[in-house]
Order: C-alpha cells, then sequence, then structure tokens
C-alpha cells in the first residue's frame, strides 16, 4: 500500500491527489491521444483495463502516483468534481532494489489549455518535495523522449543534468542528486505547500 493514498498537496497552481477510480475515465480518454502515446511511452488501454491498471498502481509499493489538478478550478464555487479539474499527472518510480533512494520521476500536462503555465514544474517539485521528505529518496532521474523539448527544459530549469542518451528507444536521461544545497533549494520552492488529508471527490474544506 502507498503511503500517499490518504494525501492531499495544495501548490499555488496544482493540487496533488492520490489517483483514484474516480479519475479514469478522464485518463482514459486522454491516453486515447496518439500525441501522449507517443510522449509517454504507452499503449492504448480499453477502459476495463485503465481501471485495473488503477488499482495495481494503488496497491503496488513501488510505485507513487498523483493526479494534478488545476488549483484555480479545484477552488471554484460550487465546489467542482475533482474530474472537472484534471490536468495530468505525476509518478515516481522505486524500481532501483540495489538504491532505494533513487526515485524516477515522470510528469504529464495532458488537458491542453493546462499547458505552458508551468502546472507540470510545480507537480515535479512538489513530487521531488515528497520524494526527498516523506519516501527519504536522494537522487531523481527521468526519461524523456528526445524529441519532448518542453520536458526536456522543464527538468533542466529543475536542475537536472543529462547523464545519457539511448538512440535505440529515442530518449535522453537527466538526473539530480540531492546535495545539502539542493535539498535546501527544493524545500524553499515547495514552502507554500499545504499537506492535507485526503478524503476522495470534492475534499473539503477547500
Amino acid at each position: 500500500m502507498r503511503l500517499n493514498q490518504n494525501t492531499l498537496l495544495l501548490g499555488k497552481k496544482v493540487v496533488l491527489v492520490p489517483y483514484t477510480s474516480e479519475h479514469v475515465p478522464r485518463y482514459h480518454e486522454w491516453m486515447k491521444s496518439e500525441e501522449l502515446q507517443r510522449l509517454t511511452a504507452s499503449e492504448p488501454l480499453t477502459l476495463e483495463q485503465e481501471y485495473a491498471m488503477q488499482c495495481s498502481w494503488r496497491e503496488d509499493a513501488d510505485k507513487c502516483t498523483f493526479i494534478v489538478l488545476d488549483a484555480e478550478k479545484w477552488q471554484a464555487q460550487p465546489v467542482p468534481t475533482e474530474e472537472s479539474c484534471m490536468a495530468g499527472d505525476v509518478n515516481l518510480f522505486l524500481t532501483d532494489v540495489e538504491d532505494p533512494t533513487l526515485g524516477e520521476i515522470e510528469v504529464m500536462i495532458a488537458e491542453p489549455s493546462c499547458r505552458g503555465q508551468g502546472f507540470g514544474t510545480e507537480a515535479a517539485l512538489l513530487m521531488m518535495s515528497y520524494g526527498v521528505t516523506k519516501l527519504g529518496l536522494t537522487k531523481f532521474e527521468a526519461k524523456i523522449g528526445q524529441g519532448n523539448e518542453p520536458s526536456i527544459r522543464m527538468f533542466q530549469k529543475l536542475h537536472f543534468k543529462q547523464v545519457a542518451v539511448s538512440s535505440i528507444f529515442q530518449e535522453v536521461t537527466f538526473r539530480l542528486t540531492m546535495s545539502e544545497t539542493e535539498r535546501q533549494w527544493l524545500l524553499e520552492q515547495t514552502s507554500h505547500v499545504e499537506e492535507k488529508p485526503y478524503r476522495g471527490g470534492s475534499t473539503e474544506p477547500h
């Protein structure tokens, strides 16, 4: 069981909430996009397969997933559904058995109207801070398609450095090691974040 199943993280632009069955229909619609399939190296799934995937991600100890919500929409009145506020997702994969302090991070801002506004950057910062403070991570990796310039620029802005290029997979690997200086920088960048208990659906109080 993952640590973040009862955690909501409230930032300035985004809200991170656990991935629940409520979010699956919108997520499924997103992943019909050939562009997103290409950028995320994903195969299209049926809705039933997507629900099964959501269950497995919720139970897997080596994955930590948050759905990214548009904070402005989420805080509107009357209280909207979370599905109507969805912007994307952010993931940590803790799959290196030899190094439990390494997390591979992925960020996807799937909703076209939410791109180019800093949602991905804040979502990544919130997830990295969560990884450092709650999961004991000290290193992050990001594997990005060579043609995905927005993601490459975003991770460079987050102090990641390129460490490898795979011509076979056509992807670039970036890495960030959390020195004390980097840790302090990360905590300063996320000092505004509020952690709240997650109750699902329209979480109160906003």
